[in-house]
């Protein structure tokens, strides 16, 4: 089941055109910027955005220009783990990964204590207004999210046609606390 909601939702994702993307990533955007929780974090942590996911740049760099700290994931294959890595320098701290990722180069990474974090925006393909997700099918936010300190808000930046009815949901979900789509801001 989560393999095809997975590839249907991918499919739909892929197909938007780049003025659609950043429509839509300004919209949920406007939104984020407008939440307590973005307004108070002090250390957020955020995907690089990849294959027509809601764009991030704008967001890291909106964060960095305020003085607080941004980390991004680093995917570590070996264990489907992920290790949280300050980012500085978007320009200079970053480098093609495996699957076309970007990932910080050697001399970049910074890791942090994921504790520390108090906001991490969760990426995922599919979404049900109690916060459970789809992700892309390998775990490594189902390892990641028990580390975090009990009050990091978990956001999700969706398009609106990645919101379906009901996510199947397994005992080791977690959901995020809100989802924000370009039309609405949702309290899970």
């Amino acid at each position: 089941m989560k393999k095809d909601i997975r590839q249907s939702m991918t499919k739909r994702r892929e197909a938007l055109n780049p003025k659609e993307v950043h429509e839509k990533s300004s919209l949920i955007h406007q939104q984020l910027f407008g939440m307590d929780a973005w307004k108070k974090a002090k250390h957020m942590m955020v995907y690089l955005d990849f294959r027509n996911e809601v764009k991030t740049g704008s967001l890291i760099q909106s964060f960095l220009q305020n003085g607080k700290k941004v980390s991004i994931p680093v995917t570590n294959p070996s264990d489907y783990s992920l290790t949280v890595s300050e980012l500085k320098d978007p320009e200079k701290d970053l480098q093609v990964a495996q699957f076309g990722l970007l990932e910080p180069n050697p001399d970049a990474l910074r890791p942090m204590d994921p504790q520390e974090l108090d906001l991490v925006v969760v990426p995922g393909v599919a979404f049900d207004r109690e916060g459970y997700r789809v992700g892309f099918g390998a775990g490594y936010y189902d390892r990641f999210l028990p580390q975090l300190n009990e009050n990091t808000a978990l956001v999700s930046l969706v398009y609106d046609f990645q919101l379906i009815p009901r996510v199947p949901r397994e005992p080791h979900d977690i959901a995020v606390h809100w989802i924000i789509t370009e039309s609405e801001l949702i309290k899970c």
